[in-house]
């Protein structure tokens, strides 16, 4: 462990069980919402699901603008000072919804550069942003309670709703329409859900004293988040620009796995330590809070690099068994695309970093030089490769990003040149795994894929990838879990519990 301090077993048993309770709706939901879009995507064609694509992309640019960057701030504020929940609330139940009429209006505008059919589908998905935003404000609150598990259940239930009432649309032949209604409905019952669970009730009137800080201190994170969507969905509006709808669904169809990776092993994790990361931050000084970051900015690609490694060798044979050949270019795309996941995972470490550190404004100034690199790869990239140039794009631009962030991340506690040796050292054992799948995807892929992943665990151990207070900190984590005692019978380690 750090030389500065120690997680109490309180802080590890709450951090367990809030990662457990969101990881489990996670994996529950975006499982769920993987199967759906696996139906989906063919259920639609490889041309609808391209307009489903862009305007999806679209309204997750719009949602920056309508949530401002304030959820962060809020958990942030209120974790420290409960006492202030209510005036919070109210501030972002007048600035947020105002926010979301003026996002409302904007992705209409910006619809106008597209053809009448995707304006047409723009304008009725954009409700969602007004519910959603509603739904987002208690969500928020219950996320800075550290209560996980009811925002889970809600999560799960919410996801549930959709998938049924857009499949009851499209049994009925409503088509995109009917899959935009079903996602409004079930927005608005989970708006009810949440504000009935929350426990908190606006306080009025309006404090000024919290309403204007927050919007002055979300607004470089909001314009963070703005340009960091944009850049990450750039390529389906330069793509549908470019190359048209086609091109986008064969884009979209692997962003889908992306996203579904990149949210379950990585967003889920975050959003329940961030709570403890803004605690241990306190005055700047303590260094647990530099040693939560390097070990989440090296755990995550650990995790990551064999799935990664997997879906770039075999990315023939897995688009091809779950879209049933009707997406024959997605292969080409994944196989690139999926190393977007791996790197993104720890840009979102450091960028989560800065936002506790209250450093919004530079994370702005990297996301913006990060958007300017993608759009010229892709201006670039298109014409000549198609749409595998737009996943090249995305990938060389968070690489560029990572970079930027690790220049200019500093906390007590962290040490990127640590780090960097490390990544280096696990690069090396992912290369040698994916040289043993490649050598034997001839002969079976199941045999290809095992082989490769034994490799890829032994050569973990033999190898040396963690280090000795990586095991401590582990074997901290698993006895503060459920169940963590029956573990440890079988695993010991000469370390001192304080749970």
């Amino acid at each position: 462990m750090a030389a500065g301090g120690s997680i109490t077993g309180a802080e590890a048993r709450r951090a367990v069980r809030n990662a457990g309770a969101i990881a489990a709706s996670s994996i529950i939901g975006r499982g769920v919402q993987f199967a759906w879009q696996l139906v989906l995507a063919p259920w639609l064609g490889v041309s609808a699901y391209g307009i489903y694509g862009t305007v999806g992309a679209m309204m997750a640019v719009a949602a920056s603008l309508a949530n401002f960057g304030m959820g962060p701030i809020v958990i942030r504020d209120v974790s420290r000072h409960p006492e202030r929940a209510g005036k919070y609330l109210t501030s972002t139940l007048v600035l947020q919804t105002l926010l979301a009429l003026v996002a409302y209006i904007g992705v209409n505008l910006a619809g106008l550069a597209y053809p009448g059919e995707i304006q047409a589908y723009v304008a009725l998905a954009g409700i969602s942003l007004i519910i959603d935003s509603l739904g987002n404000l208690c969500n928020d609150m219950l996320l800075a309670q550290e209560r996980m598990a009811v925002t889970s259940a809600v999560t799960v239930g919410h996801i549930l709703l959709l998938t049924a009432l857009a499949a009851i649309a499209l049994l009925g032949g409503f088509g995109l329409t009917g899959v935009y209604i079903a996602t409004i409905t079930a927005g608005a019952i989970r708006m009810a859900a949440l504000w009935l669970l929350v426990g908190v009730r606006p306080v009025w009137p309006l404090d000024r004293a919290i309403a204007w800080p927050l919007l002055v201190n979300s607004f470089p994170l909001a314009l963070s988040a703005f340009l960091s969507l944009t850049y990450q969905h750039i390529d389906k509006f330069m793509t549908t620009a470019f190359l048209g709808t086609t091109g986008t669904g064969y884009l979209t169809a692997a962003f889908v796995i992306i996203f579904g990776m990149v949210e379950v092993l990585n967003t889920t994790v975050l959003l329940a330590l961030y709570p403890m990361m803004s605690r241990y931050y306190g005055d700047g000084r303590s260094p647990m809070f530099g040693f939560i970051v390097e070990k989440l900015s090296f755990f995550n690609p650990l995790i990551s690099l064999p799935i990664a490694v997997t879906l770039s060798v075999y990315a023939v044979e897995f688009t091809s068994i779950i879209y049933r050949n009707t997406f024959d270019q997605t292969a080409g795309v994944l196989r690139i695309l999926i190393w977007y996941a791996v790197v993104t995972m720890v840009a979102a470490v450091l960028s989560r970093g800065l936002v506790i550190q209250n450093r919004q404004r530079l994370l702005l100034r990297l996301r913006a030089a990060g958007l300017v690199a993608n759009i010229l790869l892709n201006l670039a990239l298109l014409p000549t490769l198609g749409v595998t140039g737009a996943a090249v794009a995305s990938v060389s631009a968070e690489i560029f990003v990572v970079l930027l962030l690790l220049r200019n991340f500093h906390a007590e506690g962290w040490g990127w040149r640590r780090v960097a040796a490390r990544w280096l050292r696990l690069a090396a054992l992912g290369a040698a795994a994916a040289l043993v799948m490649v050598v034997l995807r001839p002969v079976h892929p199941l045999l290809g894929i095992g082989v490769g992943l034994a490799c890829y665990g032994a050569g973990v151990f033999v190898g040396r990838i963690l280090a000795p207070d990586d095991w401590d900190l582990l074997y901290r984590l698993v006895a503060a879990m459920p169940g963590g005692g029956h573990v440890l019978k079988y695993w010991r380690r000469e370390v001192k519990l304080s749970w």
